[in-house]
């Protein structure tokens, strides 16, 4: 449920967004990517912690916001979580209270086993923190399309098409994509929560307001 603060009106509402994945798939690239996109008075502090065998971003993240035609401050805070196994008590933590998920694969081939075994452990930490996938926000970036023996697209549409979430293509190291799979989210993210916090009734921004105006604080990235 996102964070609402009533005062002073007309208030605030911040939405927490976590990237999830396998190690190594590219998640922290991703909010490194954002990161750079941003304005250099938009940005706060991008806090990293390296683990053996990867790197993740777990903190308060990417601070950016913007305000609805009402004056509500909307504002997103961007995590990402560690793919290895032992730091499963980490991931728990950081979803806890979470509004919405990009999934974040690894396109290789040989990557495929540990995608199906990462998305299942999504779906069991979502459960075990309270969640409900099948409400969730969600959407999937298939990343590191720049590498050789990848899935291809047509493989992975016929896996996934069946899935009720965007599925997007990426090469988060050179920026293709990485704002496309926010975008989506960002979509997702108000059609589940659009009408029960009045963004248009009440706050006049639509779904293309609320994504263009969060999208528009980014700059170049694809």
């Amino acid at each position: 449920m996102p964070e609402f603060d009533p005062l002073p009106a007309p208030g605030k509402l911040t939405f927490k967004l976590v990237y999830y994945g396998p190690a190594q798939s590219g998640k922290t690239t991703n909010l490194m990517r954002l990161h750079d996109e941003l304005a250099p008075s938009l940005k706060g502090d991008l806090m990293t912690m390296e683990t053996q065998g990867d790197r993740t971003l777990y903190f308060d993240l990417l601070p950016l916001g913007f305000h609805a035609p009402s004056g509500l401050l909307i504002k997103f805070r961007v995590f990402t979580v560690p793919g290895q196994v032992q730091h499963d008590g980490t991931r728990k933590a950081v979803l806890s209270r979470t509004d919405g998920i990009v999934f974040v694969a690894d396109s290789q081939r040989n990557q495929t086993v540990n995608n199906g075994e990462s998305f299942q452990n999504l779906t069991d930490n979502v459960a075990r923190v309270g969640l409900d996938l099948a409400k969730m926000p969600l959407a999937v970036q298939f990343n590191k399309r720049d590498l050789g023996d990848v899935l291809s697209e047509e493989e992975i549409k016929a896996r996934w098409g069946a899935a009720p979430w965007p599925v997007s293509f990426a090469a988060a190291i050179n920026g293709v994509g990485v704002a496309a799979s926010f975008a989506d989210l960002l979509h997702e993210t108000y059609r589940r929560y659009g009408d029960e916090y009045r963004l248009a009734n009440e706050h006049g921004l639509s779904e293309a307001d609320f994504v263009g105006s969060a999208m528009g604080l980014l700059g170049t990235c694809s």
